[in-house]
């Protein structure tokens, strides 16, 4: 009896240890189920509201899990990301492993108004992670005080100033953005964050000559830039507020009195990010008035000359002289034609060709000049019409037309055909007996003796050959005609080929540039090459073409996320050249490969 009871004593306790270890397996098990399925991935703002010139964080979390890439924010349009890569964190958690990374966003406003962030998914252990959609509002910046510019409390401060606030249509006026930097402030790393306007074009810009002036009782440098303003729509627009930003240096409060600082301890400089905001402006911009319009103007407004030339003169019916009209002036030169000359009914007229040569660097002031060709048509043609060019002068408020007379013209019929001629056959000496009527010849039995024919094979490939030249060179003419005829139909066409020239010959301009150290001009001509592809691609004109477009037009046409960030960085890195030019003829050639593969990539963009 007591033999049993001590069995059972013994075999409680065994069984007991067997349960619990089962029980802190199964434990271990659901923890490990727990865990697994406590993946997490969010998104969150630094802040829900910023003002337009100001960036903020972006930052995706993921918790319990570590993806292999990055994931992408979705494109919103007015939005500009930028990744500043990822962080991580681990902790011990009673045991357990806590990890958290988070990938870090810089978001980029280039509009006001209200801005959504649609959910982003990700694919992690064919488990789907889904984020919320985030809101961020985008409030107008306010420009400094005029009170606070007056007086000179201001360190750094951007101003834009307009010649006029009233324009006519068509009419392009010349704005002025100024830097202010308050003598003692270093500054440096300055770039345009946002150009917003409504209803007008921003185009071209280029900096100025540098000045000092005095506001209160503190010496200013001023960097002005000079901005091409275009209105495409009449009534009431505006102009910015334009942003910027900059890096400034003080002096620091940490410094000792007596000034000794060997090592650096105390600190020297504060330096600190500020976010510029000029003042908005409104502009009325008014329709071209009907009273009195020529009826050949054709939207032309600024103030121009016009010098024709026609030649040659004395021709054979269907020859083509060339009618060379030059339009010199300061207007939008891009948005120049010439009128349907409605006197030309007795020739035959090809479209024109058109070139422009500017002769300041906003491309306002300069000559563009037409190339058309036309043919007599028969000839009792004397003269050429006479040419006439309108348009409309925004200071005087009237319409002129420049006229260039009749030119003489000496058309000649064209050459007479000769009619083949048909031998005769024998005839009598006096020249009009009547031939010889030969009987039937019956058939020839013998053939007789065979001539030995000719077997020179050089004579005959000769021959061949110079009977082959005639029609060779006449098929030449006829494909020289048809694609003449093609590129002068096809001006979309014809404007890719040129600019598919001028940017092989900038590329090789550019390289030249930067072996030589030349920063200013060399970034004066990356940005030119720049506005001539994507003014191409867009079917804009290229001093149309600003940072701003990018966001505008090559966004909803789906260019790559990737392709788009590059042209950004293009853009900014133009920007900050005007006013921190780089000096290392290395860094001005790393630059152009990435010229290159942006060039390339806007081929996928739809013209």
């Amino acid at each position: 009896m007591e033999r049993q009871l001590w069995q059972i004593k013994t075999t409680r306790p065994q069984r007991s240890a067997l349960t619990l270890r089962a029980g802190v397996l199964w434990l271990g098990w659901m923890l490990s189920i727990v865990t697994a399925s406590a993946v997490t991935f969010t998104a969150s703002l630094e802040r829900d509201t910023v003002n337009l010139g100001e960036n903020v964080r972006l930052s995706l979390t993921f918790d319990g899990a570590q993806p292999e890439a990055a994931p992408t924010p979705p494109p919103v349009p007015g939005l500009q990301f930028s990744y500043n890569g990822p962080s991580s964190e681990y902790r011990m958690v009673n045991g357990q492993t806590f990890t958290r990374i988070t990938h870090n966003f810089t978001i980029t406003p280039r509009q006001t108004g209200d801005f959504t962030i649609p959910a982003i998914s990700v694919m992690f252990n064919n488990q789907k992670l889904v984020t919320q959609p985030v809101q961020l509002k985008v409030l107008k910046p306010g420009a400094p005080p005029p009170e606070a510019v007056a007086n000179g409390s201001q360190s750094v401060f951007l101003r834009l100033q307009l010649p006029k606030t009233n324009l006519y249509f068509g009419e392009v006026m010349t704005g002025e953005l100024q830097l202010h930097i308050r003598e003692g402030v270093g500054a440096g790393q300055f770039q345009f964050t946002g150009n917003p306007a409504e209803g007008i074009v921003i185009g071209k810009m280029t900096e100025l000559q540098r000045r000092r002036v005095q506001l209160g009782n503190s010496v200013y440098t001023v960097i002005p830039v000079a901005v091409l303003l275009s209105p495409i729509k009449t009534g009431p627009l505006s102009v910015g507020p334009v942003t910027a930003s900059i890096v400034v240096e003080f002096p620091s409060n940490n410094r000792r009195r007596d000034g000794f600082d060997p090592f650096g301890m105390f600190g020297s400089v504060d330096r600190r990010q500020l976010s510029l905001v000029t003042e908005e402006h409104s502009v009325q911009c008014v329709p071209v008035p009907t009273a009195g319009q020529p009826a050949d103007f054709t939207g032309a407004v600024g103030n121009f000359t016009m010098a024709v030339a026609v030649g040659p003169t004395n021709i054979v019916t269907g020859d083509p002289i060339t009618v060379r009209v030059e339009i010199n002036g300061r207007g939008g030169l891009d948005g120049l034609t010439l009128p349907p000359q409605t006197a030309w009914e007795n020739f035959k007229t090809y479209p024109p060709t058109t070139r422009i040569e500017t002769s300041d660097p906003l491309g306002l002031q300069g000559t563009k000049i037409f190339e058309q060709i036309v043919s007599p048509e028969n000839a009792d043609i004397h003269e050429l019409p006479p040419l006439s060019f309108s348009f409309f002068d925004p200071e005087t408020k009237t319409f002129r037309t420049l006229t260039h007379p009749a030119t003489k013209l000496t058309v000649r019929p064209g050459g007479n055909v000769v009619l083949p001629t048909v031998a005769a056959g024998n005839k009598s000496a006096a020249g009009d007996a009547a031939p010889q009527q030969l009987d039937i010849v019956p058939i020839k039995l013998r053939l007789g003796k065979i001539s030995q024919p000719l077997t020179g094979t050089g004579f005959s490939r000769t021959l061949v050959a110079l009977n082959l030249v005639p029609m060779v060179a006449f098929l030449g003419v006829i494909v020289w005609r048809k694609r003449s005829e093609a590129l002068a139909n096809n001006p979309r066409l014809r404007r890719q080929r040129q600019v598919e020239a001028t940017l092989r010959t900038g590329l090789e301009k550019l390289r030249a540039l930067a072996a030589q150290n030349q920063s200013d001009e060399f970034f004066a001509e990356l940005m030119r090459l720049l506005q001539e592809k994507l003014g191409e691609r867009l079917d804009l004109p290229a001093s149309a073409i600003t940072e701003a477009i990018i966001d505008d037009k090559l966004r909803p046409r789906g260019l790559p996320g990737s392709t788009l960030e590059e042209l950004h960085e293009l853009f900014q890195t133009t920007n900050l050249a005007r006013y921190a030019p780089i000096k290392s003829s290395q860094a001005l050639a790393a630059i152009i490969p990435k010229l290159e593969n942006a060039l390339q990539k806007l081929d996928e963009v739809k013209g």
